[in-house]
């Protein structure tokens, strides 16, 4: 099991007055599940991500990764985690403009001091496996929106991370765009990449092979093949 998350709650504090965000939220994700979060706007499903990708924290409840406890991390530990296991995908890219789609795909990689002619090779190769081999010297302006998400891609498997979490990934996208980026997300998880996303958008949730439901920051049920 990659995760196990179990009686998480999530408060903030606005003037005082304590605002409840996750209630009581248990998860577990196995190896090479493809799972979608579903939820309207201010359910917690994006606070819920937030925890689950370690750049946030549970007010309480358990969180293991791989079995260890990511409530005991240091925020160095939770650092490292987020670079050496987990892959990030964004709705709005998060691309360098001035640097090609190479050189941002080995961005992580130059931050886990892997050696310069490495980064590049793992690069290349992480961007022919989302079908870009023909665009590594392109920069974002150059790229469309559906090639800029799939470079996102890439840098988020460029480390081989234990699970890959997409946050609304195909919000910045034309319908056609949008469908070519769940093909390759399936495609990537069919290869064994576990992956959890988020999204409003059912359609878009139906593409993965198990479905949650969070309303009022609380996860109600899980529906198969819809």
């Amino acid at each position: 099991m990659i995760l196990d998350m179990k009686g998480i709650f999530k408060d903030y504090t606005s003037d005082k007055l304590v605002v409840p965000v996750l209630k009581d939220v248990s998860l577990a994700v196995d190896s090479g599940e493809y799972v979608a979060i579903m939820g309207p706007s201010g359910s917690g499903k994006s606070t819920l991500m937030n925890i689950i990708g370690c750049m946030d924290r549970a007010t309480s409840g358990t969180y293991l990764f791989e079995g260890k406890d990511v409530s005991k991390f240091n925020e160095r530990q939770m650092a490292d985690l987020r670079l050496n296991s987990i892959g990030f995908v964004f709705q709005s890219f998060h691309l360098l403009s001035q640097e090609t789609a190479l050189e941002n795909v080995a961005l992580p990689l130059s931050y886990a001091g892997i050696h310069r002619k490495e980064r590049r090779e793992r690069a290349r190769e992480a961007l022919e496996r989302v079908g870009l081999a023909d665009r590594v010297d392109f920069k974002p302006t150059q790229l469309s929106g559906g090639q800029k998400q799939r470079v996102a891609i890439a840098r988020a498997l460029v480390n081989h991370p234990q699970i890959v979490l997409a946050d609304e990934p195909t919000g910045a996208l034309d319908s056609a765009s949008g469908r070519q980026v769940m093909e390759l997300f399936s495609k990537l998880n069919e290869e064994g990449t576990t992956i959890v996303m988020i999204t409003h958008d059912a359609g878009i949730a139906s593409h993965a092979k198990r479905r949650l439901d969070i309303i009022d920051g609380m996860i109600h049920e899980e529906r198969k093949g819809e």
